[in-house]
Parts: structure tokens; sequence; C-alpha cells
């Protein structure tokens, strides 16, 4: 454990950060995971919706710098792929 006091709290914000992070990951996960199981059911106006919950999740993440602007649009961009080649 750090002795000086700014490394004791760098330590507290970064556990904070961390798990604000990671709930924020498992948010995107769990909404990319909704959005293809739609899609394995074959249900295109679900996995529109679930779609659309997803762009604003990954969005959101994004904002708060979770994910960088790249690795969002490639995840949106795949999904989109995804539910608009359901017929």
């Amino acid at each position: 454990m750090a002795n000086i006091k700014s490394a004791k709290k760098r330590i507290l914000v970064n556990r904070t950060r961390a798990a604000r992070n990671k709930a924020t990951r498992s948010a995107v996960k769990t909404s990319i995971k909704k959005v293809y199981a739609a899609i394995d059911q074959n249900d295109k106006e679900a996995a529109t919706a679930a779609l659309s919950k997803a762009v604003s999740t990954i969005g959101k993440a994004t904002s708060k710098g979770v994910y960088h602007k790249n690795t969002s649009s490639r995840k949106i961009s795949r999904l989109t792929k995804a539910v608009n080649a359901l017929n």
C-alpha cells in the first residue's frame, strides 16, 4: 500500500473509475447480445428496437471515454449490417 496521501487517493479513485467503466462495458455487451438474440429469432422489429437501444448505450459509453470512437463506430456498423441483413 502507498504511503503518500495523493497516491492513496489515486488508488481509491482508480478503483471507483474501474468499477464504473466495467459496469458501462457490461451494459454495452448486454445490449449487443439482445440485438443478436433478436436476429437469431428472425424478428426484424425486435432487432431494430434492440439496435436503437444498443446504439444509444454504445454512444453513452463513448462519450464517457470507456470506448474509443472508432471502436464504437465499428460495433455500431456491425450491428447495423446484421440487422439490415434480415429479410
